[in-house]
């Protein structure tokens, strides 16, 4: 299809958004697609109440001036009467339109030659039918306006008046008559003609403001869309979440037969089909696979509406007639595509360009979002799984190492005669103190901050169970008023968790002392002991107990971390949390 089918040449390339059409290139054109008509215009429907109220009334009146020719029996004049009613009665019923073409000029041309013959054939400016020829005149003013109406208008006077002279004479009186028919029939043809204009340029005026009501209507459901989708942003970081808000707005802005979101899987380059509405597309595509306009809104990064899409080498599904195709840009590289389609050809229109050219961009960036979150997530997972698997080795795995050890002594003093009652009593003391650590170790993995128990309770207990299991003197300082966000406690827990393991651990501590203070908006934590410490050069080593993941973890919360000590005096660990400054939230 040309682009001139589906572009608006008034439009002006700097105001049009940047978009692709599927077309042959056409220099006169714009870029901006617009609404296909469903057919061409009838020029006077704006005028048919006036115009069928003037040809019925000057049809009673030439019945009326007729009627002397039926009681003289004028056969020749009843015959006209009879054809000129006829004509115009098919017209009121059927009534005549023009569409500024050829076959349209030549109907209107062809009913002021119609009545034009009529009154010549009935007696020129004495015909009855001579009121019928304003009706004419009139319709040939409404379609084509001042200069095409006085032609016909004068035509149709020199038509009837050069007969009417010749026959008749040049008297005064018949001067007169033909004057004041062409004077009238020239006036009617101003006055529809300046009707015309009147109602033309009232109709532009009424078109720009329903243009500019219609912009203001599409740039408010576009803000409101990306309001929705910018609310979403911070909240949804669950994919799933994210692709089922992005497929719930494209509902809502767009009318379309099929739908489909394909986002770029990193690992093997193809395109996962993640949400489809419509008729069911492949789960994955290569790109060489993919649809052809979806290929070229990948490559331009910009929309791209297709009017027909079989000619034009299909869309993602065969039975869909038109199409509008984008990538979905984020920080550089290309996530998604999405594909909307329809089955009739040339639905889309250039507010549906625009409400996705606006839309594409938040959208990509809350699907990027997401993928980065399921990636941390997943590093989060890893790092929560070698954390777990270090407090097996430590605790639980020397235990049972040494458990191995002290059965093979046991079994080897056994053959040898010697006395091991002594030995299994020891064992299996040894053997309640796994089981116990075993026990200590899952209710600590368990063990989380909620919305029913806060972080001071979930301290209290923790370090009620570090002095029953070692030698751990333990202080706890509360000064709670407030709570703050579940994500913020749970991550200041494991903050706190894997600080006092340390300690518990690696310290040689006799006493550790817990702090904990809130507001509800501000809050600081305090985990300090008397160990052997370790220099501050080497507080940030990857192997310094768990501190990197401490401070990803305080980093993850808005958090600072400071880890202070010296050999012989202990360590002492802080994690503050302090509000925005106002000045900075405004910004």
């Amino acid at each position: 299809m040309a682009v001139a089918d589906r572009t608006d040449s008034t439009t002006k390339e700097s105001d049009a958004p940047d978009v692709h059409e599927r077309a042959e290139p056409n220099p006169t054109m714009g870029l901006f697609p617009t609404v296909m008509a469903e057919g061409p215009t009838d020029q006077v429907a704006a005028f048919r109440p006036a115009i069928l109220g003037i040809r019925g009334g000057t049809t009673i009146v030439s019945v009326g001036l007729a009627s002397a020719a039926f009681t003289e029996s004028d056969l020749w004049v009843i015959g006209w009467c009879v054809v000129v009613v006829l004509y115009n009665v098919f017209r009121i019923v059927r009534p005549l339109r023009y569409f500024d073409d050829t076959a349209s000029i030549v109907r209107v041309l062809g009913e002021v030659a119609f009545h034009t013959i009529a009154v010549a054939a009935t007696g020129y400016w004495e015909s009855p039918f001579v009121f019928a020829l304003i009706t004419a005149v009139m319709v040939a003013g409404f379609a084509r306006g001042f200069a095409f109406a006085i032609r016909a208008s004068i035509t149709a006077s020199l038509a009837i008046g050069l007969p009417y002279l010749l026959m008749e004479g040049t008297g005064v009186l018949h001067l007169r008559t033909t004057a004041q028919w062409t004077v009238e029939l020239t006036l009617v043809a101003l006055i529809a003609g300046y009707a015309r204009r009147v109602t033309g340029e009232a109709d532009r005026a009424h078109s720009i403001a329903l243009d500019r009501l219609g912009r203001l209507a599409d740039a408010n459901t576009l803000l409101y869309s990306l309001h929705r989708v910018a609310q979403s942003l911070p909240a949804s970081l669950d994919m799933g979440e994210v692709l089922d808000t992005t497929m719930g707005r494209l509902r809502d802005l767009f009318d379309f037969d099929g739908a489909v979101l394909l986002i770029l899987d990193d690992t093997d380059g193809a395109w996962v089909t993640a949400r489809w509405d419509g008729p069911r597309p492949a789960s994955t595509y290569r790109t060489t696979e993919l649809a052809d306009p979806l290929i070229e809104a990948l490559a331009v990064r910009q929309p791209v509406v297709v009017s027909d899409t079989i000619k034009h080498g299909g869309g993602v599904s065969a039975e869909m007639g038109s199409g509008l195709y984008a990538a979905l840009p984020a920080r550089e590289s290309t996530v998604g595509l999405i594909a909307l389609e329809h089955r009739k050809a040339s639905h889309f229109t250039h507010r549906d360009v625009e409400l996705l050219s606006g839309f594409v961009e938040p959208a990509a960036l809350a699907i990027d979002n997401a993928r980065w979150f399921s990636r941390l997530r997943t590093v989060g997972a890893d790092e929560e799984r070698t954390r777990i698997a270090r407090d097996l080795h430590d605790r639980i795995g020397q235990s049972l190492a040494y458990l191995a050890f002290e059965l093979d002594r046991i079994t080897k003093a056994n053959t040898q005669g010697k006395p091991v009652g002594d030995h299994l009593e020891q064992l299996r003391g040894d053997v309640r103190g796994v089981i116990g650590e075993v026990r200590d170790t899952l209710y600590d993995l368990r063990t989380d901050v909620t919305d029913a128990k806060d972080l001071a309770s979930i301290l209290s207990e923790f370090l009620a169970r570090v002095e029953q299991r070692s030698s751990l003197a333990t202080e706890l300082v509360l000064d709670v008023d407030g709570r703050l966000p579940l994500l913020q406690e749970r991550e200041l827990w494991r903050i706190a968790q894997e600080a006092i393991t340390n300690v518990e651990r690696h310290a040689k501590a006799t006493r550790v002392s817990v702090r904990w203070k809130t507001t509800g908006a501000e809050a600081v934590l305090v985990i300090k002991d008397d160990g052997i410490g370790f220099p501050e050069s080497n507080a940030g080593r990857l192997d310094s107990y768990g501190i990197v993941g401490m401070r990803e973890r305080a980093a993850s919360i808005g958090a600072t971390l400071e880890i202070s000590g010296s050999p012989g005096r202990g360590t002492v660990v802080k994690c503050e949390i302090t509000p925005v400054p106002a000045s900075r939230s405004k910004r």
